[in-house]
């Protein structure tokens, strides 16, 4: 157990009663435990705390942390909110990785040993995860489609040291885009690794569909990216590029829709100094140059700012 870094695992949930049990049973059954895992039940009305209650008996360095029922399920901010709260349990100096992790997931068994070890060996690493895969009925399971320049929002693994100098996630959709694109502005690098099967994990609910519908979830997600400040440009490529997956068109008519509806409607924007700049650059070397190569350059040219001896307060 020495050669485990010591990380704490933070789990926002709400009415997961269908999927929660697999993940519990996957966590149980990895190579690298954490240390702690903080699980908020953020007002459930299912059979959730009853299940939890159950592996908490089992496993003490389970802990439960339960919110009042506000009535509705809030993804984005509703789920940032919930892992504060969890966060508000734990001391994060007596831990070298804090992870925020769903509950309907499927695990291999050597997720974290195999994720964990990639970043102890590589101290740039700021964020990481593996990356999504779906089940499909008698077939192998097909890739949800996650691009892998930023680590994967239902299973993000933070260097605390990064984590507190990003200021930690944000409340709001695309919480899990602006966390990976202020680490690298910070000389951080991020990934999300899928060259192996112990990074692969299932998805058993789709993304964009926790909410409402995944129709819902495609035009939270336009929103989300009108939040972060992606262009209109870039916005309008991501969207014929949706366009040609399930749900073929509309999928990505209705991104773009919820991305003008937010920009014409006046929403407020994320703000940060130089971030809008340092977004829509590493935005235009994707569109031109590649991923590859964008990740390449913006990680060379920000080493400079890389600093794992700074320190920051993170908000209360």
């Amino acid at each position: 157990m020495s050669d485990i870094p010591a990380y704490v695992v933070v789990s926002p949930c709400r009415d997961e009663a269908d999927y929660m049990q697999i993940t519990l049973d996957s966590m149980v059954s990895q190579s690298w435990r954490p240390t702690l895992w903080v699980i908020v039940d953020d007002g459930s009305s299912d059979a959730t705390p009853d299940i939890l209650r159950r592996y908490q008996a089992d496993h003490p360095w389970i802990k439960i942390v339960t919110r009042q029922n506000r009535g509705h399920r809030a993804v984005g901010p509703g789920v940032v909110d919930a892992f504060w709260a969890g966060h508000a349990e734990i001391d994060l100096q007596d831990y070298d990785y804090i992870v925020k992790l769903d509950l309907d997931l499927d695990l291999p068994a050597d997720y974290f040993k195999t994720v964990l070890g990639r970043m102890q060996a590589d101290p740039r690493m700021g964020t990481a995860s593996g990356l999504p895969y779906v089940p499909v009925d008698g077939g192998q399971p097909v890739p949800e489609g996650a691009q892998w320049d930023v680590s994967a929002g239902m299973t993000k693994i933070y260097r605390r040291v990064c984590f507190e100098q990003i200021g930690g996630i944000r409340r709001g959709v695309m919480w899990d885009g602006i966390d990976c694109h202020l680490a690298r502005m910070n000389g951080w690098k991020v990934i999300a690794y899928d060259d192996c099967d112990a990074v692969r994990f299932l998805h058993l609910r789709a993304m964009g569909s926790s909410q409402k519908s995944i129709w819902t979830g495609r035009q939270r997600h336009g929103a989300g990216q009108a939040f972060m400040g992606t262009s209109w440009w870039y916005m309008a490529v991501s969207a014929v590029f949706r366009m040609l997956k399930p749900p073929y068109l509309l999928g990505g008519l209705l991104m773009y829709w919820g991305y003008l509806k937010s920009r014409l409607s006046g929403q407020p924007r994320f703000e940060h100094p130089g971030f809008r700049r340092f977004l829509r650059r590493y935005h235009w070397l994707i569109l031109t140059r590649g991923r590859q190569a964008a990740v390449d350059m913006t990680e060379a040219e920000y080493a400079g700012a890389f600093d794992p001896e700074r320190r920051e307060k993170l908000p209360s």
